[in-house]
């Protein structure tokens, strides 16, 4: 059991019987009564946030979150198939619980799966991945002075905005939280 005074970001919680990660916390006096604790709170198995008020002193169930190291396989209809580091055993997993991530999958990319009580809840990427675009609009010569930026089609078939200078066969670096353009890989 954890009280309010232990939260810090990043701690996994149980709060109303649903698994929770404080992404931020403070602590709140106010004038009258008993201090109490605002905190935010991303759910760990739907990803949505609430923020919520408790009374200093609440105890919560800390819940035990562990990662594995998968290797991205292939896509197989609509699932994707992922092989353990160590054990070599295969996994399928829905595209439900992936999300916007599974844009950027490709082939042999590390990543790791993350449990809750033996039951996966998620897969991390790595925060930049690299990529090579695979279509891409010509820029204007003489247009690179300015912040213009246009589409273009990764080789996994997701679309970014990139700076004009960016041209077909390019490797750029991708931010995968928020799946913007980074820089170019010379």
């Amino acid at each position: 059991m954890v009280s309010t005074s232990d939260f810090k970001n990043g701690l996994n919680i149980l709060v109303d019987g649903e698994p929770y990660q404080i992404t931020w916390f403070q602590n709140h006096k106010p004038g009258k009564g008993g201090a109490v604790m605002r905190v935010k709170l991303r759910h760990l198995k739907k990803g949505g946030t609430v923020e919520r008020t408790f009374k200093s002193g609440e105890k919560f169930e800390a819940l035990t979150v562990s990662r594995q190291k998968k290797q991205f396989l292939y896509k197989e209809g609509e699932n994707f198939n992922f092989m353990d580091m160590n054990s070599y055993e295969q996994i399928s997993v829905a595209p439900v619980l992936l999300g916007e991530m599974a844009n950027f999958l490709k082939e042999n990319l590390e990543v790791e799966a993350v449990y809750l009580e033996n039951e996966l809840i998620g897969i991390d990427l790595p925060l930049i991945i690299e990529m090579k675009i695979a279509e891409s609009e010509p820029g204007i010569k003489g247009d690179s002075v300015s912040n213009m930026t246009k589409m273009a089609k990764l080789e996994t078939g997701a679309d970014i905005r990139v700076p004009l200078f960016i041209k077909e066969g390019d490797r750029v670096k991708v931010d995968t939280r928020t799946g913007e353009y980074v820089e170019r890989v010379s």
